[in-house]
């Protein structure tokens, strides 16, 4: 790389000069007292980690997503983590050991080999909550309404959740005996709402004309909640599986109208978020003029049981920079310091620390520093007014 190119930064990867930067951190430190008042406790997973950890219950996508090194002391695979759900769901498991449910959240940088549609980079700081140890819907909806109170938090209000769940289409694929090429082929399609690619592949199996109309419908059930009542006229005889999620899913729904009623939801049984290791509902938030989703959050119980436990679990996540982005907060203007003469003078040393402890920012200067004082972000100095050291406005 030639030098007057040094300052380029690989595609994807950001960094943040001090406003924004600011900003972040106090956004950062807000969400922490946020999940502290709902008794969520902050862990900081590592940032290298085991490869077999990092990928545990996780899907395909994610092991793409993973950049990948050799350990040199133990020779073992290891991984830069591109997710942190794994490492809390092995602190619940192996490091608490608790009976009674965990709150969890963390927040860092975690790093993507491409970029994906959800952050738009390659180093998002992912920020999150999950809760282990019950597999009611209750924490489910509490997780729902913490994701919602991130959002509010960092000025983003006008959201709707999209809410689906996977057990509907695993139940459909199973009693249509469908082998795994056909399921992935079939989830493919739905994803894309690609309808008429759905019905050719459908004529092709040797399937009911009911389990045809099920599987191909799951295209066309989504919308506000008279969705639910259309999902179980078409799928009603499908099985129990299929019925018990349909069930689950409403009463995650009624709860959630309750708790948040200025929230719209919005259905698509189509729709299977992190299909390969989620194993209840799944639910992301939109916004208008956006369409891919800013936060995003399921079910997906067991995934502690490689690490000794196996407990149910619940959780969502988010990209902090890009709500801060997409936030339409008011922010203050950065306040402005107070720049103190160079002078090695013991009255003026203890007045500089009387007011850094009373939080002011103070700005000692440099004997020959160059620039001017504005470029230091000072609005006022300290000056010897013959008895003691004032801080006067520049220009006073």
């Amino acid at each position: 790389m030639k030098g007057k190119n040094r300052w380029l930064l690989p595609e994807g990867i950001e960094e943040l000069l001090p406003e924004p930067a600011a900003r972040l951190e106090q956004l950062r430190r807000e969400l922490l007292d946020l999940y502290r008042g709902w008794g969520y406790q902050l862990v900081i997973p590592p940032l290298v980690d085991y490869l077999d950890s990092l990928l545990t219950g996780a899907g395909h996508d994610l092991d793409l997503q993973t950049f990948k090194l050799i350990d040199q002391m133990s020779g073992r695979l290891l991984g830069l983590r591109a997710d942190m759900t794994p490492q809390a769901a092995r602190i619940d498991a192996h490091g608490l050991q608790r009976e009674a449910p965990s709150r969890l959240c963390y927040l860092g940088t975690v790093l993507h080999t491409r970029p994906d549609g959800f952050a738009g980079s390659r180093s998002p700081m992912q920020v999150g909550a999950e809760l282990f140890g019950h597999a009611g819907a209750e924490s489910d909806v509490e997780i729902l309404q913490l994701m919602v109170a991130t959002l509010g938090l960092t000025g983003i209000d006008d959201v709707y959740i999209d809410l689906g769940h996977v057990g509907i289409y695993r139940g459909l694929a199973r009693d249509a005996n469908l082998d795994t090429e056909q399921e992935a082929f079939l989830f493919d399609a739905l994803q894309r709402k690609a309808i008429p690619e759905i019905s050719e592949f459908l004529a092709e199996l040797e399937l009911s004309t009911t389990q045809r109309e099920r599987l191909a419908g799951l295209a066309t059930l989504n919308g506000d909640s008279d969705v639910l009542q259309r999902a179980r006229d078409l799928l009603e005889g499908s099985g129990d599986s299929v019925m018990a999620a349909l069930d689950n899913l409403q009463h995650i729904a009624d709860l959630a109208a309750r708790r948040l009623p200025d929230v719209s939801l919005h259905f698509d049984l189509a729709e299977l978020r992190g299909y390969q290791y989620q194993t209840g509902v799944v639910f992301a938030a939109f916004v208008a003029d956006r369409g891919q989703e800013i936060a995003r959050g399921g079910r997906y119980d067991d995934i502690g049981k490689v690490f000794g436990v196996a407990r149910p679990a619940t959780g969502f996540s988010t990209d902090l920079r890009s709500l801060m982005e997409l936030g339409n907060r008011q922010w203050p203007a950065p306040a402005g310091g107070i720049l103190a003469p160079a002078e090695d003078d013991a009255t003026l040393t203890e007045t500089i620390a009387s007011l850094r402890t009373a939080g002011e920012i103070v700005i000692r200067q440099l004997h020959g520093q160059p620039g001017n004082v504005a470029e230091t972000g000072c609005d006022r100095v300290l000056h010897w007014d013959g008895s003691q050291w004032v801080v006067q406005s520049l220009g006073a």
